[in-house]
Order: structure tokens, then C-alpha cells, then sequence
């Protein structure tokens, strides 16, 4: 459901059979030496699913999986923010309590993969874990929560959360919530960026050490946020609105103040945050977010949506974007401000698909095209992991000093 909650995702259609990137022998060199992090990976709605297992190599053309630790392996990806989502529902009493247990339904699955796979992965909540995993050659799995509806109005489950591994939140989804406004919510603006509610949230986040994402949020969100904060704050999934004008995105002045602030933007891979669709696919995609609004869909019309989405996709797939184009968004942010502010996070079973880039066995290709574009060795390995990973040890120093 998530790849129809993201609403501007294009396709999931098939490329032809996934084989690891082509790379030079000196892009071969600085991807294994490089912790390699994406920070969101939708891996978790598949592993919820019966049957699913992250441990056995997938198909992408089969069964459009993008995520799994054999492919893990065979990409050089070390570690991966599982995200924690669920799509915007009703804010009641009893749907927040629902939201609460299936958050911790997604927190259990996450643990208890580490606990039936010690060899292949673990749990990893700070940068030192990232490194050690990674000479172990072991899969370092990061937990992010993507929408903050779970926490409801009540403060003390962050600290539940930050303790089963929570390390950041993205503050809301697609809609509003009781902690702030997001970008994309169609009933515009309900708090004018962050509740009161909200800035008790990124006040407790701050003093825990998780980090604050503002993918997702409203303009006004993110600002307020950068305000209120005591340390850098993060873009885990999102890309530059320069290249791509979507609301999702981020405009340049937010970009460079988040430069500022001392945190980073991880470039999102899905197409229509990458490259804008053609104005007869937008029109096609506008009209389907508002049938995909609805919180209460019955199985039969997810699948209808899903149908009409692969129609939708396949009718315009020559707006698909390539790997070239996602680096590109990843270029101008270091043009905007500096290598130290970017990263990756490709949105991967959640939307996120490029040509040259349909799973995560094919990250390389990454790797290549920036050796391609003459950044360094030093260079790419901020991008990949060192950014993010600063970042993380940041937030964690800020939580120690409070």
C-alpha cells in the first residue's frame, strides 16, 4: 500500500533481469571500502507479509521486491534505516492505540530477524555499530519511524520507541498529524507547521538523541523545526525542488539552511521526486490521489488502485528517469552548499526505482557515476554513509550535553 500512499511514485514495471552495476576497477575499490548506508528502506511492509523472507534472495522482475540481504551483499549495501511506516489514518483515541500496536508489530519483526539471522545482520543504533557490522560483514539494520502517528498525543512512547532502536522520526506522512503538517495533505495547513504538541516532540527527540526528519513536512514545518531544534536534523528521504518542483522536495533556501543547521538531505529515488512527469501523467496521478486520500479502503479497491496505477505508469514510461538523473539531484545540493550535506535514501520498496537502478544489488552503479564525475574517493564516502553517520553521532553528543 505504501507504493500507493506515495501517490507520485511512476513505475514498478520490469527493466529486464537485475544484474549487480558495471564498475570501473577504481569504483569497485572505493564502494568496498565505503560504509554504505541508504536511510530508508521500505523492507519492512515485505517482511511483514506471510511467507516473505529477507534472508532468501529475491526476484525484482518476479515478485518487484527490491530489498533482501543476499542482494544486500551483492550491492556492497552495509547498512539500511528500516522504516517503521504507516500511512496516515484516523486520529482518534482507539486508531492512535491501533497505530501504537502495529508499530511495535513492524519494531518486533525487525528484532526478531536480527535474532534468527546473527550471522547475516543486527540491530545497529549508532555510527560505531555501523563500522564494527561492516568489518564483520554483517548488515547493519537501522530502525526510522516514517510518520510520527504513532506516538499519538503521548510523549512517553518516543522513549519506547528510542529503546527498542528508534533513531529517527519522520514527522508525518502524506497528511496532517497531531504532531504537524505535511507537505502534501490536500486540506492545506492545520497548524501552520509544527502543534504545540509537535514542538514538545522534536524538544524530546533532541534530549533522547533520535533524530528529527523532516521529510514529508510542509514548508513552514520544516522552518519552525530548525528553529526549535538543539541539533542537526535530517532529509531522509527527499530530493531538490530546483530539479524536480514537487511540494515533496526541498527548495533550495531550505536546503542551504539545512546546511546550516548541520544536517543533510538524502536524495529520494523515486521517479516523480527525481523528474517531473509529463503534464498528462501529473493530471493522471492528481486524479488518483484523490481516490488514495481515503483512510478506509477494503482489499478489492487497494487492488483496484494498484491497477490503475501500473496502467498508469506503463501508459507514461518513457517519463521514467535514470540513475544519471537521481545523481544529479545529488550534485546539486553539493554545488548548493558542500559534499558534507548530502546522502542516499532511495526509497526502495517504497517507490524508489530508477533506469540503471531497480534494487539494491545495483547501488554501484552510484559509485560509478560519481567516480564518472571526478568526486573522490573522501568525497563519495561522505556521501554514502560518512554524512549520515556524523550526523547521527551529532545528535547522540547534543542528547549527552542536555
Amino acid at each position: 500500500m505504501k507504493k500507493l500512499v506515495l501517490l507520485l511514485s511512476l513505475p514498478l514495471f520490469a527493466l529486464g533481469q537485475n544484474a549487480p552495476a558495471k564498475m570501473s576497477s577504481k569504483a569497485a575499490k572505493i564502494h568496498e571500502k565505503a560504509l554504505t548506508i541508504d536511510t530508508h528502506a521500505d523492507v519492512p511492509i515485505n517482511m511483514m507479509k506471510p511467507g516473505f523472507d529477507i534472508a532468501v534472495e529475491h526476484d525484482f522482475v518476479k515478485d518487484q521486491s527490491q530489498i533482501d540481504f543476499p542482494r544486500m551483499v551483492k550491492g556492497g549495501m552495509d547498512g539500511m534505516f528500516f522504516a517503521v511506516y504507516l500511512g496516515q489514518g484516523k486520529r482518534t483515541v482507539e486508531a492512535n492505540a491501533a497505530a501504537k500496536k502495529d508499530a511495535l508489530a513492524i519494531f518486533d519483526k525487525i528484532h526478531e530477524t536480527a535474532k534468527l539471522h546473527p550471522e547475516l545482520c543486527a540491530i545497529a543504533t549508532t555510527s560505531k555499530d555501523a563500522y564494527r557490522l561492516q568489518k564483520e560483514g554483517k548488515r547493519a539494520m537501522f530502525i526510522g519511524m516514517e510518520n510520527g502517528w504513532p506516538i499519538g498525543k503521548d510523549i512517553s512512547n518516543i522513549k519506547m520507541f528510542y529503546d527498542l532502536g528508534l533513531r529517527y522520526v519522520t514527522l508525518s506522512h502524506s497528511l496532517n498529524n497531531d504532531i504537524c503538517d505535511s507537505s502534501t495533505d490536500g486540506d492545506g495547513p492545520e497548524h501552520n507547521g509544527l502543534s504545540a504538541f509537535g514542538e514538545q516532540v522534536v524538544k524530546e527527540m533532541n534530549r533522547l538523541g533520535v533524530m528529527v526528519d523532516i521529510s514529508h513536512v510542509s514548508d513552514s514545518t520544516f522552518y519552525e523545526v530548525i528553529k526549535l531544534t538543539k541539533a542537526p536534523v535530517i532529509a531522509s528521504h527527499s530530493s531538490c525542488r530546483a530539479l524536480c518542483d514537487v511540494p515533496r522536495n526541498m527548495t533550495d533556501d531550505m536546503i542551504k539552511t539545512l546546511a546550516k543547521n548541520g544536517g543533510v538531505i538524502q536524495i529520494n529515488f523515486v521517479p516523480s521526486f527525481v523528474k517531473k512527469p509529463s503534464q498528462p501523467h501529473e493530471m493522471s496521478l492528481k486524479a488518483l490521489r484523490l481516490k488514495i486520500r481515503q483512510t478506509d479502503l477494503s482489499d478489492a479497491d487497494k487492488k483496484a488502485l494498484r491497477d490503475e496505477m501500473k496502467a498508469i505508469d506503463e501508459k507514461y514510461k518513457s517519463d521514467m528517469p535514470t540513475l544519471q538523473d537521481a545523481v544529479n539531484h545529488i550534485e546539486h545540493v553539493i554545488k548548493l552548499t558542500s559534499v558534507d550535506h548530502v546522502g542516499i535514501g532511495m526509497d526502495l520498496d517504497g517507490g524508489g526505482e530508477v533506469i540503471g537502478l531497480t534494487d539494491v544489488s545495483q547501488i554501484g552503479g552510484i559509485t560509478e557515476e560519481l567516480v564518472k564525475r571526478g568526486y573522490s574517493a573522501k568525497d563519495i564516502e561522505k556521501i554514502w554513509g560518512g554524512n549520515i553517520m556524523r550526523v547521527l553521532d551529532q545528535v547522540e553528543k547534543a542528547a549527552g550535553a542536555m
